[in-house]
């Protein structure tokens, strides 16, 4: 049964202009169950599921409701950089939404990819490593252009206004709760504060590259987790600590400070 998977994997590969080679004087009849040959099976079908999944996500173009979505948004952040140059500001709207539509056909393409893997009929291990494989060539796909927008950019922005531009993308998270924290914790010390703020701004650069809102929302939950977990290892109750934060923020309400 797997030989004549095999063999009809190899045969859409050869359809596909993808080949790989077998070293000569493999016999079929004693090696079929090796790991070896089970790896190659889940690399094949990875690979394999390719073609299929690019045609289909090259073909499919974004709706013109996501498009106006997507221009809506990308003004909402570049207006708050206060460009007074209107090519500048053209380009630096293209590039963020250029930004988002590369985003969006990334994470398509890998869950149409995984979705492919899972109906192969492949046993839960080698699902999982296929599906590995994937993900690992949707961070390594996210990394590069991350990156190229970052490089984009900096052509056309200081490095304050990229900050704007990556709280915007971020629906602020990073600056709204360093804020917070601090407002919390009166006594955060220095070094404390330093900590915060660079985990904070670690998952801003990964919560950029997410393709909705939950998934950044999540990045953000992750690390505000570790920030907790710290702050309580430093003697901070943070059940007290909130306590307290909502009471100050109460009497201020009341107060209309």
């Amino acid at each position: 049964m797997l030989a004549g998977c095999i063999a009809s994997v190899c045969k859409r590969l050869r359809s596909s202009r993808i080949y790989f080679f077998i070293q000569p004087g493999f016999n079929s009849s004693v090696s079929l169950n090796s790991v070896f040959v089970r790896n190659l099976l889940v690399i094949v079908f990875v690979i394999a599921s390719f073609p299929a999944v690019h045609a289909q996500t090259t073909a499919a173009q974004p709706s013109d409701d996501y498009k106006k979505a997507i221009t809506d948004r990308s003004a909402k952040i570049v207006n708050v950089l206060n460009l007074t140059d209107a090519v500048k500001y053209a380009k630096v709207q293209e590039t963020v939404m250029n930004q988002y539509f590369g985003l969006n056909k990334i994470h398509d393409d890998n869950k149409a990819a995984v979705a492919a893997i899972q109906k192969q009929g492949l046993s839960k291990e080698d699902t999982e490593k296929a599906i590995k494989e994937l993900t690992n060539k949707k961070s390594a796909s996210l990394t590069q252009l991350h990156n190229e927008f970052i490089a984009h950019l900096k052509e056309q922005l200081t490095e304050d206004q990229i900050d704007q531009v990556k709280d915007g993308m971020t629906y602020r998270v990073f600056p709204i709760t360093y804020a917070a924290y601090q407002d919390m914790i009166p006594a955060l010390t220095i070094t404390q504060k330093d900590q915060i703020y660079s985990w904070l701004k670690e998952a801003r650069e990964l919560a950029m590259d997410e393709g909705s809102s939950d998934d950044k929302h999540k990045v953000f939950g992750k690390y505000k987790g570790r920030i907790n977990n710290f702050l309580s290892a430093a003697g901070y109750d943070m059940k007290k600590e909130g306590e307290e934060w909502q009471k100050r923020i109460k009497e201020k309400q009341k107060t209309g400070q």
